[in-house]
């Protein structure tokens, strides 16, 4: 079976898990896995390394990323997405009165570089638990801020009045590309703080990693072993980091755990390969690069 990535569209209501031990079984091979979760509600694009392609994921999954969410304004959650039970109801009147100059005004501090509260229902370790296994349990769990980057954050679709049964929301559909690490429901909820309404998010779809878009990839329901495409090591490398191409002599000192010359490369990773082969991951130290994961030969994988 070759190496290389997968990139699948995930459909809603499926685990990031669930497209791991599907592909699984498609490709044959336990060595799957994948370069940054969706939650269940979410779909898009999911990239997932099949053999030796599951030691690239390392570079991968600290890549930016690009959304396209819908959020509701008006309303808290626990999750702060659709699928947790509302904790509080803005009052219908300010919810209207509500105009598109004030969501941008308020979006303002929400780029750039800015520290972020992940939503409490996430999979961030507290003690040693996830901290939604621990929200479930019933022990309220405060996280701690964390630096990120907001590149983008834009309306892509005006904002609407939602009105129900004397409730009012307000629904608008944006553009958010940002840091590995961001968590989109929780700039939901801080837009509805922000406006003193609440808020969360009722649709997400991640459209980009890194270099890698949703466009390229196959939906989940059409994957099948015949058609099963595997991007090899090489193309899943060339668009995505630098590349030095490699001497023979490189190569042999690489698989030695040697180190070789830095001919001026930039200071992020670098894949180093050789005739189209992906040899190792280098990253620069001082003068020289050294290998942060060297690769077999394909035809000895």
């Amino acid at each position: 079976m070759a190496s290389g990535l997968v990139l699948i569209d995930k459909p809603q209501g499926w685990t990031s898990h669930d497209i791991v031990a599907k592909l699984r079984g498609i490709a044959g091979t336990r060595r799957v896995g994948h370069a940054g979760t969706l939650d269940p509600m979410a779909t898009g694009l999911l990239l997932l390394g099949v053999n030796a392609g599951t030691k690239l994921l390392t570079f991968l999954v600290g890549e930016g990323k690009t959304y396209e969410a819908t959020i509701r304004l008006g309303a808290s959650t626990i999750t702060d997405d659709a699928e947790g039970e509302a904790v509080a109801i803005a009052d219908a009147e300010k919810v209207r009165a509500i105009s598109a100059d004030q969501i941008e005004i308020a979006l303002i501090s929400l780029r750039g570089e800015i520290m972020q509260v992940p939503s409490s229902v996430s999979a961030i370790k507290v003690d040693g638990e996830r901290a939604y296994a621990k929200v479930r349990g019933g022990d309220e769990v405060k996280l701690a801020a964390r630096p990120i980057t907001v590149a983008k954050f834009e309306i892509k679709k005006a904002p609407h009045l939602v009105e129900s049964q004397g409730q009012a929301f307000l629904d608008f559909d944006a553009v958010i590309e940002c840091s590995s690490g961001t968590y989109i429901r929780a700039l939901a909820r801080d837009l509805g703080n922000a406006l003193n309404v609440g808020g969360h998010l009722t649709a997400l779809r991640r459209t980009r990693i890194g270099g890698y878009r949703v466009e390229d990839a196959v939906p989940m329901a059409e994957l099948t072993r015949e058609n099963l495409t595997i991007t090899s090591m090489f193309d899943s490398v060339k668009d995505a980091f630098e590349l030095r191409e490699l001497s023979e002599q490189d190569v042999v000192d690489l698989r030695h755990g040697k180190r070789i010359a830095n001919d001026g490369s930039s200071a992020g990773e670098i894949a180093g390969v050789r005739n189209q082969q992906l040899i190792a991951m280098l990253e620069p130290v001082g003068t020289q690069l050294k290998s942060s994961v060297v690769f077999a030969m394909e035809s000895d994988d």
